[in-house]
């Protein structure tokens, strides 16, 4: 059984008296273990499809299943609970709360989750997390005086935190030079090498590299989706 299992899925916006079609009947199967990259240019519908995928959003028709539960139509509270228990989220921006520790900023989806942990053993998690992206030593650290990179190992640990079979990723390398990004990018790959199924918005080609399939978008469609060959170059990757 396919983890993302999209079937016709059209995403309309509503601007003015005009209507944009986002996606437009989109089908996409992810099986559980694969490292995707989307990637397409802005207004491609690569950001309102990991929207979806991530239960941010519904579509405006068709079905989408997680791991073979329809979770197209699910309440705001349902998908809340599936947020929380299946889906890591990374970001470009980090979204760290500024005057919490990395500690803290790790724990935040265990305190707000279903898990019936004690202070202890949140704290405790916490800390194996941190160590696991390797900021053994920052846990007191706010993200003030942490580097970018290490502000993006924060926000993967606690997108670790619940144990999520998904990770979503958008633009983690954004914010990040070269050097910075590939460290990040090895741990997404040490990650699925794990087991961890890795979906990633990017628009740069070399980071797509790190992927083992590439799906590509634009005016809302898919217009290529092909396997990414082992160490294949990062300019033979076309968007």
């Amino acid at each position: 059984m396919p983890l993302v299992e999209m079937r016709k899925i059209v995403k309309v916006y509503a601007t003015g008296d005009a209507e944009v079609r986002a996606l437009d009947g989109i089908d996409l199967t992810i099986a559980a273990g694969e490292f995707v990259a989307v990637m397409g240019p802005s207004g491609s519908g690569k950001s309102t499809l990991m929207n979806i995928v991530g239960c941010l959003d519904r579509p405006t028709s068709g079905t989408y299943q997680l791991d073979g539960v329809d979770v197209s139509r699910m309440s705001a509270n349902q998908l809340a609970e599936i947020r929380n228990a299946r889906l890591g989220f990374v970001y470009q921006n980090f979204n760290l709360l500024s005057r919490t520790s990395a500690l803290e900023n790790v724990e935040l989806p265990l305190i707000y989750g279903q898990a019936a942990l004690t202070a202890r053993e949140r704290r405790e998690r916490a800390r194996e997390m941190i160590r696991r992206v390797g900021l053994d030593g920052r846990e007191k650290h706010v993200p003030a005086q942490l580097s970018g990179g290490q502000q993006q190992r924060v926000a993967i640990a606690r997108a670790l935190i619940t144990d999520p079979p998904v990770i979503l990723a958008d633009e983690p390398t954004g914010n990040l030079d070269t050097r910075t990004s590939q460290d990040v990018m090895e741990i997404f790959e040490k990650l699925n090498g794990e087991g961890k199924t890795v979906i990633i918005i990017t628009h740069e080609r070399d980071i797509a590299a790190y992927a083992r399939r590439i799906v590509a978008f634009r005016d809302g469609k898919i217009v290529l989706d092909e396997p990414v060959a082992e160490r294949r170059r990062a300019r033979e990757v076309q968007p």
